[in-house]
């Protein structure tokens, strides 16, 4: 699961200094693994409580039908940093441990990058998870994943591709999921400062449905798996006040990237027991709590109202999660749509995106159009007046209208968006019309034992994609591939001309 957030932030005195400046600051909070359905300004019958979150629909705009790039972490945090779909780099699946090289280009202009251009302190404290080269004591890079390849790490050595190398001014934070891979241990800049030192013993971490998530790899004596979170965000908040208190005539673009809600739940102990909704709830519960606090330091700087906030995820809810939440507690992460994480269903891909920006975006507004992660980039360029060249962005398109209210809700700024799956299994939306370009979830396999109960027969078995109308249908249940067989023509047409030449928004 996961969340985003954009903000300013600054000091009495940078308030005035910024009072009539057209570059805010700006906070992107991505959470890992949150599902639509896990927040309650989005679904009513939650059984989770996240009043920070409610509260920042309250203040700003809500997204009914905003997209992560793909379903699972890594080719979604790349479309996010580049505002470009990640299948076109032709990587499939994700990195964990040693993986690499970074799947960014170095020759790749990034969301951070585009911000550094425009006179931004850029930082990112997190979950990283887009590919790192480390290397042996030969001076081999490694680029394995696996617990041999973490064994064979020589920690003296820098990370050439660091986010330090692709945008980012200070990063502190993992290589890839925090408590699930293999190489648990703390990246600051570009070095591990206190490498891992022996195997993880599990024994003494909480056992529960929503805990067997974490891979048997190496551990450093610093990095306890419950209180990761916690540490991330007291990294965030350091550098939010000694940016106004050093610099506070220079804006900020800070992406805080958060372990919550990726399994294992792993709740910090003050959050234990807090909800009603098992260890996975305490876990939702205190992500939301992570987000109240950034922004109550925002406040507590005098920089909320010179603040543009996103927060989202980076794609649908875990299988496991969703089934022992739907079992356990009656709580539904996807709702109220069909598959989860890895599916190219809805429930895999649309995610909640809350923005707030006082004076800017009308608070307690809502908005239908359909919007992609890979727009960030987009919107940001506009939002600070920058220009993107023709070779960045491919995929990404300005939704700074939609944010302050200018764009008319049947004035769709997407006229199609792109879908991608773990496998690199492709769909494309227009407007109402959805269409899988394969059989399937895409991701998932509904033939196993614990998804079977949830397999949903095809109506149309022998077409090659899938045709369906979300405005009658959201639940994605009829396939009208042979019904329809212009539209599903026309948008495999569609798709393959966006896959061809390279991109889907128009040259600039």
């Amino acid at each position: 699961m996961r969340i985003h957030v954009f903000a300013i932030s600054m000091f009495s005195l940078a308030a005035t200094v910024f009072a009539g400046s057209d570059k805010p600051n700006i906070l992107l909070i991505l959470a890992d693994d949150l599902g639509y359905g896990d927040v309650g300004c989005y679904n009513p019958q939650s059984k989770v409580p996240t009043p920070h979150l409610d509260r920042l629909a309250a203040q700003g705009i809500r997204f009914t039908d905003a997209h992560s790039p793909s379903t699972v972490c890594t080719p979604t945090r790349y479309s996010l940093l580049t505002g470009r779909m990640a299948f076109r780099t032709g990587f499939k699946g994700v990195f964990d441990g040693a993986g690499g090289p970074c799947l960014i280009e170095a020759s790749r202009l990034t969301l951070p990058g585009m911000l550094q251009r425009a006179g931004y302190a850029t930082a990112c404290f997190g979950k990283w998870h887009v590919g790192l080269t480390f290397f042996d004591s030969q001076g081999t890079p490694i680029h394995q994943n696996g617990l041999e390849a973490v064994k064979r790490i020589d920690y003296g050595r820098a990370i050439p591709d660091a986010p330090t190398h692709r945008g980012f001014d200070h990063f502190f934070g993992t290589a890839c999921c925090p408590t699930t891979d293999w190489l648990y241990a703390w990246i600051d800049g570009d070095r591990i400062p206190v490498p891992p030192t022996r195997i993880i013993d599990r024994s003494s971490l909480p056992q529960h449905p929503y805990s067997r998530d974490n891979r048997p790899g190496m551990i450093a004596p610093d990095f306890d798996l419950e209180e990761v979170d916690l540490v991330l965000l007291d990294r965030s908040k350091q550098f939010l006040r000694d940016h106004v208190a050093q610099t506070p005539d220079k804006p900020f673009f800070l992406f805080h990237s958060t372990q919550g809600v990726h399994l294992p739940s792993f709740p910090a102990d003050r959050f234990k027991g807090q909800t009603d909704a098992g260890p996975h709830g305490d876990f939702i519960f205190e992500l939301d709590f992570v987000v109240g606090e950034l922004l109550k330091t925002l406040d507590e700087l005098g920089v909320a109202d010179n603040t543009l906030v996103i927060f989202t995820s980076d794609n649908g809810p875990e299988v496991t999660t969703v089934i022992n939440m739907r079992g356990d507690h009656q709580h539904d992460g996807a709702r109220p749509w069909r598959g989860m994480k890895r599916d190219n269903w809805e429930g895999g891909h649309r995610v909640p995106m809350l923005a707030r920006w006082p004076g800017r975006i009308d608070p307690g507004s809502t908005t239908a159009q359909t919007f992609c992660l890979t727009d960030v980039m987009a919107t940001c360029a506009a939002v600070v007046h920058a220009d993107l060249p023709n070779d960045a962005a491919e995929d990404s398109f300005n939704f700074l209208p939609v944010l302050t209210g200018s764009q008319r809700e049947d004035q769709p700024i997407r006229n199609y968006t792109l879908h991608q799956t773990i496998s690199l299994a492709l769909a494309i939306r227009q407007g109402p019309w959805k269409y899988l370009d394969h059989q399937g979830s895409g991701g998932n396999n509904y033939d196993r034992p614990n998804l079977k109960p949830f397999e949903l027969q095809d109506t149309a078995p022998d077409a090659p994609g899938q045709l369906y109308h979300l405005a009658s249908d959201p639940g994605e249940t009829t396939n009208l591939y042979f019904k329809h067989l212009a539209v599903a023509q026309q948008l495999k047409s569609k798709l393959d001309e966006f896959c061809e030449s390279g991109r889907s928004a128009p040259p600039r």
